[in-house]
C-alpha cells in the first residue's frame, strides 16, 4: 500500500517516497503542448502547488519522474526550458515594504538557480524583466514563468482595505512585467484563490487565458471519484463511498465531474476514516461572515442562488461582493448552468455536508455569539424537528433569541428586519442538515421558509412588529387533511392560511404538515406570537 502525500507538494518527493500520485499530466499536456499564458483560480489546499511543481519538472526535462505517467511518451524531454517560479505561500506579509523585500528575494533566488547574474540597482519591474531575458539568453530557450498563490499577500490582509490596496499595487508592479516581456516567454501559468480583474491587478496582461470555468480543465485540481477507486482503493476498501461522497464530494467548475478536495481525503484516511471538517478548519471565513452581516444578506437565498458570470468572475478589493468571495474560496460551487436572455447563468450551491454544517456554524456564531450554547440548542431543535414537536421547537427558538447578547445590536438595527430572524433560523436549520426551501413559491406568492425533516414539513412565515406584549401559544392539531381555521391574532399564520402556502404539501400520506406563524418584536428581539396548525394525512 502506497504512502499518503500529506503536506507534500513536489512530485519528486512523492515518487521517491512511494506515495500516491494522482496523474494530472494529461491535463498538463493539453496546456503545454503549445506556447500559452494561463490563469487558474481554485480554493486553498486543492492541489494547485503540486500541479505547478509538475509543470516545473516537465519543462525542466526531468523525464525520470514521469516514466509511468500519461505525458511520458508525448513530451520531447530533450527540450529543457528555464523556469522562473514565484511562490507566495510561505508566511504572511503585512506591509508593502515586506512584500517588495520578498519579491526581490524570490527573483534573486531564481537567478541563482538559473545561473544568471542580475543588476542589483534595478527596481522590481526592471529586475524581473532582466531575469526573464537573461534566462532565455543563458539557456537558449524562451522562459517559463510559474506563479503560485499569486494573491496571498492580498488575502492575508483582506480586513484592512488600505493595506490590501497597497499590496495589490505591489503585485501589479510585478505581474505587469509579463506583458512587456511576452516575446521572451514560452509559457505562463498563474494560480491563486481569487480572480482579480485584469485592469486592477494585471495592468493589461490580457494575454492570460482564464481556465477557471473551462469545462476541459474542470478536474485540473482535486480528486475525482474515479481517482479514489483507482488510486486509493486499498485505503478505502472498508469505507461507505456514498457517505464519503455526501461529506466531501461536490466541487464543480463546469463539466459533469465533481471532485473531492485532496486535503479532506488524505486526512480522512490518515485519521482512520473519521468524518470531520478537515478542509474547512484550515481556513477562516470570519471576514466573509462579517460582510454578509454588514450587507444584511438574506442567508436563505444561499439555497437557490442564481447569478451571472459577472458576479463570480472577478474580485475587487474596493467593492467586495461576498458572493464572489464565497464562490472563489470554495464555500459555493457550480450546480448547473443555463441561458437566460442570451446570458449564461450559474446556479450555485454549497458543495457538500462538510462545508454546509461548518459554514452555518460560523454564521450562527457570528449572528448570535452563542458558541458555548450552540450545541445544546442544535440538539434540542433537531429532536423537535424529527418528532414534529412544534411547541418544543418554538420553545427552543425563544431560548435561542433570548440568549443572544444585547451588545450584538449596539449601533445597528439588525433586530428591525425580518431577514435577520430568517437568517438566524436558516443557519440553525442548515447546521442540522435539514432540507430548506427559502421563499417557497406557490401560485399565491411565496412563504419565507419551508423546512423538511424526516416525515415533517414546516411551512414558516416570519413577521416583525413594534409591540412587546407576549402572547400565549395557540395550537390546533388535526389528524386529517382539511381547511384550517383562520387565526386572526397572528398576521404570519393568517398570511399562510389566506394564501394557501401549505396546500401543495397536503395529500402526502404519512407526512405531517405544520403551518407555523412566527411574529417577532423589535423591542424584545424575540417571539411575541407563535401559532401553528398541524395536519397529518393518514
Amino acid at each position: 500500500m502506497k504512502n499518503l502525500p500529506l503536506g507534500v507538494n513536489t512530485i519528486a518527493s512523492i515518487k521517491s517516497q512511494n506515495m500516491v500520485y494522482v496523474d494530472k499530466t494529461h491535463i498538463a499536456w493539453e496546456l503545454i503542448k503549445h506556447a500559452g499564458r494561463f490563469f487558474l483560480s481554485r480554493p486553498r489546499r486543492f492541489g494547485k502547488s503540486l500541479f505547478i511543481d509538475t509543470l516545473k519538472e516537465i519543462f525542466e526535462g526531468n523525464s525520470e519522474l514521469f516514466n509511468d505517467l500519461y505525458i511520458y511518451d508525448k513530451w520531447d524531454w530533450s527540450q529543457k526550458y528555464p523556469v522562473i517560479k514565484i511562490d507566495f505561500s510561505d508566511g504572511a506579509l503585512q506591509n508593502r515594504k515586506d512584500l517588495d523585500k520578498r519579491i526581490y528575494e524570490i527573483l534573486h533566488d531564481n537567478a541563482d538557480n538559473l545561473q544568471v547574474k542580475l543588476n542589483t540597482t534595478r527596481d522590481i519591474p526592471g529586475t524581473f524583466g532582466e531575469l526573464i531575458r537573461f534566462a532565455q539568453k543563458k539557456h537558449g530557450k524562451k522562459t517559463v514563468v510559474l506563479v503560485d498563490e499569486y494573491d496571498k499577500p492580498i488575502l492575508d490582509n483582506i480586513e484592512n482595505s488600505a493595506i490590501t490596496a497597497d499590496m495589490r499595487e505591489g503585485l501589479k508592479n510585478l505581474y505587469s512585467v509579463l506583458k512587456g516581456q511576452d516575446a521572451h516567454l514560452q509559457f505562463v501559468f498563474m494560480t491563486g484563490v481569487t480572480k482579480f480583474s485584469k485592469v486592477t491587478l494585471f495592468s493589461g496582461v490580457n494575454q492570460l487565458t482564464d481556465i477557471t470555468l473551462n469545462e476541459n480543465f474542470s478536474t485540473i485540481c482535486g480528486y475525482t471519484h474515479k481517482d479514489l477507486n483507482n488510486q486509493f482503493s486499498e485505503h478505502l476498501k472498508s469505507v461507505d463511498l456514498k457517505k464519503l461522497m455526501h461529506w466531501y464530494n461536490g466541487y464543480k467548475w463546469l463539466g459533469n465531474t465533481p471532485v473531492y478536495n485532496p486535503y479532506d481525503i488524505l486526512l480522512f484516511i490518515h485519521n482512520k476514516m473519521a468524518y470531520r471538517n478537515y478542509w474547512f478548519e484550515t481556513g477562516n471565513p470570519t471576514f466573509l461572515v462579517k460582510l454578509f452581516q454588514k450587507n444584511r444578506y438574506f442567508l436563505p437565498t444561499l439555497e437557490n442562488l442564481v447569478v451571472t458570470e459577472e458576479i463570480i468572475d472577478s474580485f475587487d478589493v474596493e467593492r467586495i461582493n461576498p458572493l464572489t468571495l464565497l464562490f472563489q474560496s470554495g464555500y459555493l460551487t457550480v450546480k448547473k448552468t443555463f441561458t437566460r436572455r442570451q446570458r449564461m447563468m450559474f446556479q450555485l450551491e454549497i458543495p457538500n455536508f462538510e462545508v454546509k454544517i461548518a459554514l452555518h456554524d460560523h454564521f450562527i456564531n457570528a449572528y448570535t455569539d452563542l458558541v458555548n450554547e450552540k450545541i445544546g440548542l442544535q440538539d434540542n431543535l433537531y429532536d423537535c424537528l424529527e418528532q414534529g414537536d412544534v411547541q418544543g421547537m418554538v420553545h427552543v427558538i425563544k431560548r435561542l433569541f433570548s440568549s443572544i447578547p444585547w451588545r450584538n445590536f449596539t449601533h445597528n438595527d439588525l433586530a428591525d428586519y425580518e431577514g435577520y430572524y430568517a437568517s438566524v433560523l436558516y443557519a440553525f436549520f442548515s447546521s442540522l442538515d435539514a432540507e430548506i426551501i427559502p421563499e417557497d413559491i406557490t401560485n399565491h406568492g411565496q412563504v419565507d421558509m419551508t423546512v423538511k425533516s424526516g416525515k415533517h414539513i414546516y411551512v414558516m412565515e416570519i413577521k416583525v412588529v413594534e409591540q412587546e406584549n407576549m402572547d400565549v401559544n395557540k395550537t390546533e392539531n388535526m389528524e386529517f387533511a382539511g381547511k384550517s381555521k383562520e387565526t386572526k391574532h397572528n398576521p404570519a399564520l393568517k398570511q399562510i392560511q389566506e394564501r394557501g402556502y401549505a396546500e401543495k404539501y397536503r395529500g402526502i400520506k404519512g407526512v405531517a404538515v405544520h403551518e407555523v406563524g412566527l411574529v417577532f418584536s423589535k423591542k424584545l428581539r424575540n417571539l411575541t406570537q407563535n401559532h401553528h396548525l398541524s395536519y397529518l394525512d393518514l
